[in-house]
């Protein structure tokens, strides 16, 4: 009897350890999740308003947002930032991503202002070779602002390239594909634009934006 009793109190100490340690574990794994998505919200502020700074404008880019479904950028829905100034929409923040870096998919950002000039490309995320292609990041060289006050043409303008393909770009020594895949992903996002400025330009109501 006093074995079985003991056996008993046992499993239950076990069983109330595990619970616990479940539930702490679960704590811990929310508390990472909210706090990685801070940072993340965080860090894509920083980026957006690198690109069109907040006193420049009239609203709260995270704010005013649209959803348009957009697989030519990589996303099944892509979520479009919109910039306000004098009542009109004076240029949009479009995600787009590159699948064809050296290392995979290469995260970005692109801001068009109405009239389809480039005010400004910045890279999320990426995962391309340390001092080599990870120069498209602003924190390693200047690159990525080669693409500031850029429009496209026509869908084939031979500036998009890089200048051993005779275009404008820069090419990385030991690295082309990198800045190919980028040059790529910002005009498909400008092409993007241009076919969708009619809905692009029009002011969001805050509803849209979820």
């Amino acid at each position: 009897m006093e074995l079985f009793q003991s056996i008993r109190q046992n499993t239950l100490g076990i069983s109330i350890f595990a619970i616990v340690t479940a539930g702490l574990i679960a704590i811990t794994q929310v508390s990472t999740k909210e706090r990685i998505a801070t940072n993340e919200r965080e860090q894509e502020a920083k980026a957006l308003h690198e690109i069109i700074p907040a006193k420049s404008i009239d609203n709260d880019l995270l704010h005013d947002t649209l959803l348009l479904p957009a697989p030519t950028l990589g996303y099944s829905q892509a979520r479009i930032y919109q910039a306000h100034k004098a009542g009109q929409v004076s240029a949009v923040i479009i995600p787009v991503i590159a699948p064809d870096g050296y290392s995979g998919d290469i995260s970005l950002i692109v801001g068009i202002n109405a009239k389809g000039i480039i005010e400004g490309v910045r890279v999320l995320s990426h995962k391309e070779t340390p001092g080599l292609g990870d120069k498209i990041d602003l924190k390693k060289s200047p690159w990525i602002l080669s693409f500031n006050r850029k429009s496209l043409k026509d869908d084939n303008d031979p500036a998009w390239a890089v200048k051993k393909e005779g275009g404008d770009f820069d090419q990385f020594t030991g690295a082309t594909i990198t800045p190919r895949a980028v040059i790529n992903a910002v005009a498909r996002a400008v092409r993007f634009f241009e076919l969708n400025k009619s809905t692009l330009l029009i002011k969001t109501h805050p509803a849209e934006a979820s």
